[in-house]
């Protein structure tokens, strides 16, 4: 057996889980200066973060989880988080502009 190949197919090594961990925490230092610094619409940060957000979750999932050979459970794993989010924009949003119009100026 290749011993080369199941260490790919294991993982990768620290060196890599280091290198992805140094991403999130670059990414993560992104989303808070974002967050502070307001350069964009709320509308425009909102979808900068959940961009954001999303990258961050597939690196979880595909090296932390190890999910990075496994396409099918990678896909089915996100598929229930995605339809619950979307879920949640339609039943939380209408509220959203229903308070918001009935604000008194």
């Amino acid at each position: 057996m290749n011993h080369e190949l199941v260490h790919e197919h294991a993982g990768g090594g620290n060196k890599l889980y280091a290198w992805i961990w140094i991403y999130l925490l670059i990414l993560t230092a992104v989303e808070i200066l974002l967050a502070y610094v307001q350069l964009f619409p709320p509308s425009g940060m909102l979808m900068i973060l959940m961009v954001l957000s999303l990258v961050k979750a597939a690196l979880i999932v595909t090296y932390f989880m190890h999910m990075r050979y496994e396409r099918a459970n990678f896909v089915l794993s996100l598929m229930p988080a995605v339809i619950l989010v979307i879920a949640l924009l339609f039943i939380f949003f209408p509220d959203s502009f229903r308070l918001h119009e009935l604000r008194v100026p």
